[in-house]
């Protein structure tokens, strides 16, 4: 009998103790302050951790089209469009480059194969949109300063992305060098 009136007082206790750490929880909920008084939320970004792994940057501007981060990706959401350069110029013009964020894990094994550096995570995390279409970012078809700039990768930047038919940028091919002054051409006598 008293083994059995010491497990009922166990057990009475540690539901006690479950309901008061509940209910403590349950109240402070009532006393702090909501998410967006603490971090005005669409105005000033949610602070993230240095190491962050969040949505790409890319730089067009270095990319030598060379495949590595596509191939390095485990679940094969990069898609790389690129054409031969033209004759002055040696490799290849990087036409799209596309990222399916209804696939990428975000894992960054992408960043590392990258010989030139051109590709790292960002910091963005915010990039929600009402359809699947918009989760498919093309870095070659965004503006400069949001796809390697200061601005953020946002959804009415994506959006607008998908309007243009033509890459932002493309690499000019380096000016003639001057011919060199041709000696005179001597005549028969």
């Amino acid at each position: 009998m008293r083994t059995w009136l010491r497990n009922v007082s166990q057990a009475v206790s540690t539901v006690g103790q479950g309901m008061y750490v509940t209910l403590w929880y349950f109240f402070q909920t009532y006393r702090r302050k909501t998410f967006t008084q603490r971090f005005e939320y669409p105005e000033n970004g949610v602070p993230v951790a240095p190491r962050y792994r969040g949505f790409h940057r890319f730089d067009l501007t270095t990319c030598i089209g060379c495949d590595k981060c596509a191939k390095a990706c485990p679940v094969d959401c990069i898609y790389i469009d690129k054409e031969k350069a033209t004759p002055p110029l040696k490799g290849f013009k990087v036409t799209g480059f596309r990222i399916d964020y209804t696939k990428c894990m975000f894992c960054a094994l992408c960043v590392d194969p990258c010989p030139v550096d051109c590709i790292f995570m960002g910091s963005n995390h915010d990039i929600s949109c009402y359809s699947r279409d918009g989760c498919i970012v093309d870095y070659a078809r965004l503006p400069l300063e949001t796809a390697w700039g200061q601005a953020t990768l946002n959804p009415t930047a994506v959006a607008a992305s998908k309007l243009i038919t033509l890459p932002v940028w493309e690499k000019k091919p380096d000016p003639p060098k001057p011919a060199e002054a041709a000696p005179a051409a001597s005549t028969p006598a």
